[in-house]
C-alpha cells in the first residue's frame, strides 16, 4: 500500500496523482523556491490512496455508482438530491484505525514544529486531476479554516472527501468528460497564517481580462482570503509592471482602493471562522503597503519563471509576525494555454447620445463580450428551477455552488465581487460576459426585464435597457499584413490599453490626458490645489472622491500617473506619445469645482487652451501636477518610452516658456532621454516650421484643428459642417509642408488626426509624401493596415 500521509517537502509536481495539484505545487515550491526567499507554511498531505482506502473501508463504491447512474446531472433538482445523498454517505463513514493514527501523529508533529499543543491549520481539498493546463477545478471542493485539535482535523478531512461530490464538481466533470471514479481526492493540512489579523488575497502573473503577460495583478482585502475568492468584497487591486520591476524600479503602475466593509476572522471560541466589520479607517486605506506589493510581485514572477507558465497564486499576511506567505499556486487556465491571439472585436452600434439614456447600472466588466437576454433574479439556489438557458443571471454573489446555472446563462450580473472573485474566474473560463460589483443589481433589475450586458467598453461593464445591436469581428492578428509605414494607435482609455497591445501597432501616436482627467479624476486641479479655500459642500464632495488622500494634490498626480502608466506599460518599449491636457475653458468648467476657476469665453476653441495655460500664473501650478505625474511614470516606474507632446502652441516663444515650466517641475527635455513633441495643428506651426523644430523634437499633425484653422470653419457648427474636409487642397498643402519641414530640419513627423481613419485616399497622399508614422483609432487599425499595405505594394510596383 502507498503511504497514506506525506509531508509537503516529500512531494513535488510529479506527485499530482498521489497528492493533487494544490499539494504537489506547494511541495514543489517548498523544495525549490523557499531557498529563494518565498515563504510557504509547512504541513502534510492525506493522500489520494488514503481517500480510496476510506471509500473502500466503508464499502461506498457501489452505493455512489448507483446514485450517479440514476441522476441526470443537467437536471438541477436531481443533481442537488444525488449530490447530497453521496456526501452524507461519506460524512457518515469511519476512518480505518491505521489511517487515523497516521493523521494524528502528523498533526501532533506539526504542532510541535510550531511550538504549540494544537496548531491552527487550514484543511484543503485537492483533487488529483485538478488545475490541469486546460481546466480549473478552483473552488469545487471544500476548505476548512482555523481547525484546531485532532478530532476537528479528522472531521474536516472527512468533509473534504465528501466535497469531491458537490453539485458544482459533478457538473464540471460531466462537462469536461472527467470520469468521476478516476479522480480521487487528497487533503492538505497546512499551518494557518494569521491573516485574520492582517490581509490576504490572490495574485496572477498576467492580466486576467486580456491575458497581457507583462504585469502581475494583485488583489487583497482584510482577513482570511475566502472573501476575496468568493467575491464577498471588492478587493484592493494593484498592477505591477514586470520589465521595469526587474530593472529595480518601483513599478506599481496602477492601484485601486476596494470596498472592504467586512472580513472573515477566527471565531473567538477557537474553532472555525466568523464575519466581522472592517472599521472605516481601514476601509479607506490599502490592505498592503507598496513595499509588500512589490515583494509579492517578485515572488509571483519567480513562481511563474519556475513553472514556465502563467500562475494563479493565493497569498496571506500574518498579523502576528507581519510576514507574507504564499499559500497556494496553480496554473492560470484561461489565457495561459492560448497559443495565438485572435482578436474578437465586439462593438455596440448604439449612438453615444443614446447610451447614457439606456444605462440601468454599471459595475466591473469581466471579459470583452456583449450578450442579450431576459433577467432572472435569484436570491438563492432554491429558485434555480425558474432559470432557463440564455437568461441573464442576476444575484447578490455567485459562489461555486452556482456553476451549473452559470453555464446556462447568457450573462452574469452580481451585486458584489471583484475581478478575481470565483464568479469572475468561472465567467472568463466559460466565455460568458459578467458585470460584478454593481452594488444593487438585484434591486434595480426585475425578472423578465430584457437587457443587454456589455463588457466591450473598457473595465466598466454596462447593463442597458432592452436589446442593443452589436457587431462581432474575429481577426487573427498573425494574418494581418505588415507595413513599411509605422501605424500607431490613438488611445484614450487606459482600461483598454492591455487589450489593444495585442494589435500589431508601432506604439501609441496619441494618448489623451483629458480622458484620464475626466473619467478617473473628475475634479478640477485648481480645486485640489486650493482645497482649503473651498466651500464646505464642495469639500465634502471632493472628500468622497479622494478617499485615502490627505494631500489632495497627490490624488491628482497619482491618478493621472496610473492612467498614463497603463498605456505606456501596455506598449513598452514602443514609443507612447502623451499629449498634455487640452481641455478648453468650457470643458474644464464641467469638472468638479471647475466653474470657480474657469473664465467665460466667447470662443473657447480659440481661447485659453494648450500651451497658453501651462506658463500662465493662473494655471501653472495645475500644469505642474501633470509634469509630476509624467516624472513619476518615467523615473519611478521606469517607463522611459513615454514621450510628451504640447498641444495648441501658437508661437515658438510659447514653446520655450512651456519647456522652462516643465524644467521647473522636474521634466527637462533631453534629460534621461525625454523627448518633447509639439502638435502641428495651427498654420503657424507649419509656417514657422524651422523655428518650432529648434524648440521641439518632433511634430504630430492634428488634422482636426489644422483643417478648422486653415479653412476658418468651426468644427462644432453644423451650419458650416459641409465645408469642413481634410481632403481640401489647402489642408493638404499644409500637411505636405509640415512633412517637408520635418525632413528638412531632422524632426520626425507623424499624424494623429481623424482623416487617416476615415479616408483611404488621404492615406495614399500621406504615404506618397513619406510621412514618418500614421496614428489611427483602434477600431480603424485593421482596415488601415490592409489599405496601407495595398497602397505600398501599388506604389512599389509603379516605381
Amino acid at each position: 500500500m502507498e503511504k497514506l500521509v506525506l509531508w509537503l517537502d516529500e512531494v513535488g509536481i510529479e506527485d499530482i496523482p498521489i497528492v493533487g495539484g494544490k499539494n504537489a505545487s506547494l511541495g514543489e515550491m517548498i523544495r525549490k523556491l523557499s531557498p529563494k526567499g518565498i515563504k510557504i507554511p509547512y504541513g502534510f498531505v492525506v493522500t489520494a490512496e488514503a481517500y480510496r482506502y476510506f471509500i473502500s473501508y466503508n464499502r461506498l463504491d457501489k452505493k455512489i455508482r448507483d446514485i450517479l447512474e440514476r441522476i441526470d446531472v443537467s437536471n438541477v433538482k436531481e443533481l442537488e438530491e444525488g449530490s447530497r445523498e453521496i456526501r452524507n454517505l461519506i460524512r457518515s463513514g469511519r476512518f480505518p484505525e491505521d489511517l487515523k493514527a497516521q493523521v494524528i501523529e502528523a498533526y501532533q508533529e506539526l504542532s510541535q514544529r510550531y511550538g504549540v499543543e494544537n496548531v491552527d491549520v487550514a484543511v484543503r481539498s485537492s483533487a488529483t486531476a485538478e488545475d490541469l493546463p486546460n481546466a480549473s477545478f478552483a473552488g469545487q471542493q471544500e476548505t476548512y479554516l482555523n481547525v484546531r485539535g485532532t478530532c476537528k482535523v479528522l472531521d474536516s478531512i472527512r468533509k473534504c472527501f465528501a466535497s469531491l461530490f458537490t453539485e458544482r464538481a459533478l457538473s464540471y466533470r460531466e462537462k469536461f468528460g472527467f470520469d468521476h471514479f478516476r479522480i480521487a481526492l487528497a487533503v492538505g493540512v497546512q499551518k494557518m497564517v494569521r491573516s485574520d489579523l492582517a490581509s490576504s488575497g490572490v495574485a496572477f502573473s498576467l492580466d486576467t481580462e486580456t491575458g497581457f503577460r507583462n504585469v502581475v495583478l494583485i488583489t487583497g482585502s482584510y482577513g482570511l482570503g475566502e472573501y476575496v475568492v468568493k467575491g464577498v468584497v471588492v478587493p484592493d487591486e494593484w498592477f505591477v509592471f514586470k520589465p521595469t520591476l526587474e530593472k529595480g524600479f518601483r513599478a506599481i503602475i496602477d492601484k485601486k482602493l476596494g470596498i472592504k466593509d467586512k472580513k472573515l476572522i477566527y471565531d473567538e471560541s477557537g474553532v472555525g471562522v466568523v464575519e466581522a466589520k472592517v472599521d472605516e479607517r481601514d476601509r479607506n486605506r490599502f490592505s498592503l503597503s507598496d513595499d509588500e506589493v512589490l515583494t509579492l510581485a517578485r515572488w509571483v514572477m519567480e513562481i511563474e519563471r519556475y513553472y514556465s507558465k502563467p500562475m494563479d497564486v493565493e497569498w496571506a499576511k500574518d498579523g502576528e509576525t507581519g510576514e507574507l506567505y504564499v499559500v497556494q499556486a496553480r496554473p492560470e487556465t484561461v489565457h495561459g494555454s492560448k497559443k495565438s491571439y485572435r482578436l474578437e472585436i465586439y462593438k455596440l452600434t448604439l449612438p453615444e447620445s443614446e447610451k447614457e439614456k439606456r444605462v440601468l447600472l454599471k459595475g466591473i466588466a469581466v471579459g470583452k463580450k456583449v450578450a442579450y437576454g431576459k433577467v432572472k433574479v435569484l436570491k438563492s439556489l432554491e429558485e434555480a428551477e425558474k432559470f432557463e438557458e440564455g437568461d441573464v443571471l442576476v444575484a447578490d454573489i455567485t459562489d461555486p455552488d452556482w456553476e451549473p446555472l452559470m453555464r446556462k446563462a447568457s450573462a452574469i450580473v452580481t451585486n458584489r465581487g471583484g475581478r478575481t472573485c470565483h464568479a469572475a474566474i468561472v465567467a472568463r473560463e466559460l466565455g460568458v460576459p459578467a458585470v460584478v460589483g454593481t452594488g444593487n443589481a438585484t434591486e434595480i433589475l426585475n425578472d423578465g426585464d430584457e437587457v443587454t450586458v456589455s463588457c466591450c467598453e473598457g473595465s466598466t461593464g454596462y447593463i442597458y435597457e432592452g436589446k442593443v445591436d452589436y457587431s462581432v469581428e474575429e481577426v487573427d492578428v498573425s494574418e494581418l499584413p505588415s507595413t513599411k509605414t509605422p501605424i500607431m494607435l490613438n488611445v484614450a482609455s487606459p482600461d483598454r490599453a492591455f487589450e489593444l497591445s495585442f494589435l500589431p501597432s508601432a506604439g501609441v501616436g496619441l494618448a489623451r490626458e483629458e480622458f484620464i482627467i475626466n473619467n478617473y479624476i473628475g475634479i478640477h486641479p485648481l480645486a485640489l490645489i486650493n482645497f482649503d479655500d473651498l466651500s464646505v459642500e464642495l469639500k465634502e464632495q471632493i472628500e468622497e472622491i479622494t478617499v485615502g488622500y490627505e494631500d489632495k494634490k497627490s490624488f491628482y498626480v497619482d491618478k493621472l500617473a496610473y492612467g498614463i502608466a497603463r498605456i505606456a506599460a501596455a506598449f513598452y518599449p514602443k514609443p507612447v506619445i502623451l499629449r498634455f491636457s487640452d481641455f478648453k475653458s468650457n470643458e474644464y468648467a464641467h469638472l468638479l469645482g471647475g466653474s470657480i476657476f474657469e473664465p467665460a469665453e466667447e470662443n473657447p476653441m480659440l481661447g485659453w487652451r494648450g500651451a497658453s495655460r501651462y506658463y500662465s500664473d493662473k494655471f501653472k501650478e495645475a500644469f505642474g501636477l501633470e509634469c509630476l505625474a509624467v516624472k513619476k511614470v518615467r523615473e519611478e516606474m521606469g517607463l522611459d518610452n513615454l514621450i510628451v507632446m504640447v498641444p495648441f502652441c501658437r508661437t515658438p516663444e510659447e514653446g520655450k516658456k512651456v519647456l522652462e515650466v516643465m524644467k521647473e517641475f522636474g521634466l527637462e527635455r533631453g534629460k534621461e532621454g525625454l523627448e518633447v513633441y509639439v502638435m502641428c495643428e495651427i498654420p503657424s506651426n507649419v509656417i514657422l516650421g524651422k523655428e518650432f523644430a529648434e524648440v521641439f523634437d518632433g511634430f504630430s499633425i492634428g488634422s482636426n484643428d489644422l483643417t478648422q484653422l486653415t479653412l476658418g470653419v468651426d468644427r462644432d457648427s453644423s451650419l458650416v459642417a459641409h465645408i469642413y474636409d481634410e481632403r481640401n487642397e489647402a489642408v493638404k498643402w499644409m500637411v505636405e509642408k509640415a512633412i517637408e519641414n520635418g525632413k528638412n530640419y531632422g524632426r520626425k513627423v507623424g499624424i494623429c488626426g481623424q482623416a487617416p481613419s476615415d479616408y483611404p485616399e488621404f492615406l495614399r497622399f500621406l504615404i506618397e509624401k513619406r510621412i514618418d508614422s500614421i496614428s489611427v483609432n483602434p477600431d480603424a487599425l485593421v482596415d488601415v493596415l490592409r489599405i496601407v499595405s495595398q497602397i505600398e505594394r501599388e506604389l512599389e510596383s509603379e516605381s
